[in-house]
């Protein structure tokens, strides 16, 4: 990692502290303290309206906090941002359509402070293969690329990414973490929030979580996971009483596919012995530790709870019936 990257005391790249952001009587942000440090890959994750977009426009300079105080790379974002040390892929925004991938590259490259040539950044984010085209002709996939692209056109410190790997197919998204471990191996810092968990516990360094704009949890995946504290029970019934088993003790997910049920449960003894004691005799039993999905749900099941009080929901798709405490 170079010393320009990392800076002269090995300081936080971006900090914030007690940001609060209010519209009205909501708060889309409430109270968040965090860091992120030089070199690392942090997902920043949360479910839907849990103030995720809202904290990294502010972060980009797009919307100002009602209180707190945000620093990057020991100033404001906005001389941070205006320096070119920071490239930014969100989900809002459109294309300029009519020309070409190339020419797109150019404009946004000839505008930035710290310019990289444009072939070499149209390698690096994989899209010198449909440069020639059209921007209004490319795929949803293609598109994610360019916007990537335009993201990375210039020497930046921090990249941002939004979602980044929307409507790209499963090839098309390997790659695209392929170009990114590149970049961060180069000693960018990169911040992503994302809806595929699975991707980021496969790519991040760290994770953030989030809820109703606070912080729930900080860790690497495995402590993430570990600090759900919650099992995944796997078994096959032949009578499915299924309000019964959404009344299970310590029970945090309920997915019931056919004969199969599969149980996150915050304490998997209390649970297995409450159907055994109510008479029934599960077969295949499986006890083991959850994955970053599981531990999601179980850390921002929890957050719902102690806020709210907890709610069965239902939803059921080709089959199969899924439950939840929230």
């Amino acid at each position: 990692m170079t010393q320009g990257r990392m800076g002269a005391s090995g300081a936080p790249v971006v900090s914030f502290e007690n940001v609060r952001k209010v519209y009205g009587h909501v708060k889309a942000v409430d109270g968040l303290t965090m860091d992120l440090r030089p070199g690392e890959t942090v997902a920043f994750l949360g479910p839907n309206g849990a103030g995720k977009s809202t904290s990294l426009d502010m972060l980009l300079d797009l919307r100002k906090p009602t209180s707190g105080t945000i620093r990057m790379f020991g100033s404001d974002p906005y001389h941070a941002i205006k320096a070119g040390r920071v490239g930014a892929m969100l989900q809002s925004g459109g294309l300029m359509p009519e020309v070409t991938v190339r020419e797109l590259v150019a404009l946004v490259t000839g505008f930035h402070p710290r310019p990289l040539p444009v072939e070499q950044t149209l390698k690096r984010a994989g899209i010198a293969s449909f440069a020639g085209q059209r921007v209004d002709k490319l795929s949803g996939g293609q598109t994610q690329r360019v916007r990537f692209a335009l993201a990375i056109v210039g020497e930046c410190d921090l990249i941002v990414l939004d979602e980044p790997t929307a409507a790209m197919d499963v090839e098309t998204r390997q790659a695209f973490w392929v170009n990114m471990k590149a970049e961060v191996a180069e000693g960018r810092t990169l911040l992503f929030a994302t809806h595929y968990l699975e991707e980021a516990d496969q790519a991040a360094d760290r994770i953030i979580v989030i809820n109703k704009g606070r912080l729930l949890a900080d860790g690497t995946p495995s402590q993430i996971k570990a600090r759900a504290g919650a099992k995944r029970i796997s078994f096959r019934l032949d009578r499915i009483d299924e309000p019964f088993l959404l009344g299970l003790p310590a029970l945090v997910n309920v997915e019931i596919r056919h004969d199969l049920v599969q149980i996150q449960s915050t304490d998997s003894d209390r649970t297995l012995y409450a159907l055994l004691d109510a008479g029934y005799r599960p077969r295949e039993i499986e006890v083991s530790g959850v994955g970053l999905e599981q531990a999601f749900i179980a850390i921002t099941a929890e957050d719902d709870r102690d806020g709210n009080g907890t709610t069965p929901g239902r939803s059921d798709s080709a089959g199969v019936a899924s439950y939840a405490q929230h």
